[in-house]
């Protein structure tokens, strides 16, 4: 479980209330404020998107607490096991290995193989896959990105409520002077809600939706690039170096030692041993 997101926001706000001082907090909560702010932005929000992609905001939050849940050592012991089984005794013997396997992607790809389909077929079909996933995830993340310009904007509407009510009110003769101190606290703190709602809770799960996409991303191409090579007969230990590139340089140094479900630093120790 990856609790970073929650962790920043909560963060935040203990911040915002530290620097604010806990005795003056009365002065920031505006109910007023907060629907003119918080509401539009939703509003736009609902506006802007289909209901088809808003009824998902609640995977969305799953997704940022999961933390990388691939497991990269794992899916290349896979592949190399594939890959040793598929020259020992042909790519049809990987249909049944392909029938245990429970991810769509890669049964699907493993099956194509099977098939005899054509190389470029093949990476075609993957490909396809992998840019309407990126497609779908762009669509969850594009609902943030957007909440979290409307936030500053109808902070910015707020500001401009609490301004022209605070000029409407400065006729002294007809007594409106008392009201100028709550309006101008609405045309301020509006624009403050605004901030925060952009910067500390909108633009940090949009980010981190990003990054759950690239992880992802990476896997199944990790996962595409090994089937291409099982499908070329690729020589197996070439094909684990070839997917272990793929991976930023301390994965790779776990990798090779054993490490995150590689195997192998656990066969160089077997074989120093003989």
């Amino acid at each position: 479980m990856d609790l970073s997101t929650i962790i920043g926001i909560v963060a935040g706000f203990a911040l915002i209330v530290w620097g604010i001082k806990f005795q003056n907090l009365g002065n920031f909560w505006d109910p007023q404020s907060l629907a003119l702010t918080l509401g539009g932005t939703v509003a736009a929000v609902i506006a802007s998107f289909p209901f088809n992609q808003l009824k998902k905001m609640g995977s969305h939050f799953k997704i940022l607490l999961q933390g990388n849940r691939y497991n990269y050592g794992a899916l290349i012991d896979q592949m190399v096991e594939l890959a040793q089984l598929a020259r020992q005794n042909g790519l049809l013997s990987l249909e049944e290995k392909a029938n245990e396997i429970e991810d769509p992607f890669f049964k699907g790809g493993l099956m194509l193989v099977v098939d005899a389909t054509d190389e470029d077929e093949i990476r075609a079909r993957m490909q396809n896959e992998l840019d309407s996933m990126a497609e779908r995830h762009d669509a969850g993340v594009a609902i943030y990105e957007k909440a979290s310009g409307y936030a500053p904007a109808f902070g910015m509407i707020g500001t401009l409520v609490g301004l022209v009510n605070m000029l409407k009110s400065m006729d002294m003769d007809s007594g409106g002077a008392s009201s100028l101190g709550a309006d101008m606290s609405v045309a301020l703190v509006t624009t403050f809600y605004g901030c925060i709602l952009a910067n500390l809770i909108f633009s940090p799960i949009a980010k981190k939706l990003r990054i759950r996409n690239d992880e992802e991303m990476q896997y199944r191409t990790i996962m595409m690039e090994g089937i291409m090579s099982i499908q070329a007969g690729d020589n197996p230990k070439l094909l684990r170096e070839k997917l272990v590139s793929n991976l930023d340089q301390k994965t790779q140094a776990k990798l090779r030692d054993g490490g995150e479900g590689g195997g192998g630093g656990k066969k160089k120790e077997k074989k120093s041993k003989k």
